[in-house]
């Protein structure tokens, strides 16, 4: 759990120091949907037929691993356009950044995690018992990767943003409505 936690901690630095901290935060956010819903799935069809038949093994573990790489890896491509294209297109929103940024990831984003899904599905078919819940756990979790890394990591980062941008207008808000009272 330490090293769970250490891991974490680090990972927010990073994508802290390359981007901005909710960026961060954002990539945590979809890092631990990713592991709770493909950890849960095994949970619960663990045990249910000789082909769902898990055990938490070395090879289970290194395919969390593995999702996590996949993950995090997926996720800091799609900042990163976005943090390029904020560059080039100042005059837009960040939403309006954000959607033109996954609009262009998107095809990289599906041919990767589609041939990523096809062989470790190819893996939980053919590859015998050893491998089965290798492959059934890069299976699955390939999928919530992909889903999260567009959809709550980005979703994430706006709408904290939009939060904080909503919170300072209503300090400014407030500040202007107080020296008005004051001048009167």
């Amino acid at each position: 759990l330490f090293r769970s936690i250490v891991s974490i901690i680090a990972m927010l630095i990073y994508i802290g120091f390359r981007f901005k901290f909710v960026y961060g935060f954002g990539a945590i956010v979809a890092l631990v949907h990713d592991v709770l819903a493909t950890l849960g799935l095994v949970s619960l069809v663990s045990g249910l037929s000789a082909w769902t038949n898990f055990e938490m093994d070395q090879n289970m573990i290194a395919a969390f691993l593995t999702l996590v790489g996949l993950s995090v890896n997926d996720t800091v491509v799609i900042f990163d356009r976005i943090r390029e294209n904020q560059k080039i297109h100042r005059t837009l929103s960040l939403q309006e950044v954000m959607n033109k940024s996954l609009n262009e990831t998107l095809s990289r984003t599906i041919i990767t995690s589609g041939l990523i899904f096809l062989v470790c599905f190819i893996l939980y078919i053919f590859g015998g018992e050893v491998n089965r819940g290798f492959g059934f756990v890069l299976s699955f979790g390939i999928l919530t990767g992909t889903y999260s890394s567009i959809y709550v990591a980005s979703a994430t980062v706006l709408e904290y943003t939009n939060y904080k941008i909503s919170k300072a207008r209503e300090g400014a808000t407030f500040q202007a409505h107080k020296a008005g009272e004051l001048v009167k």
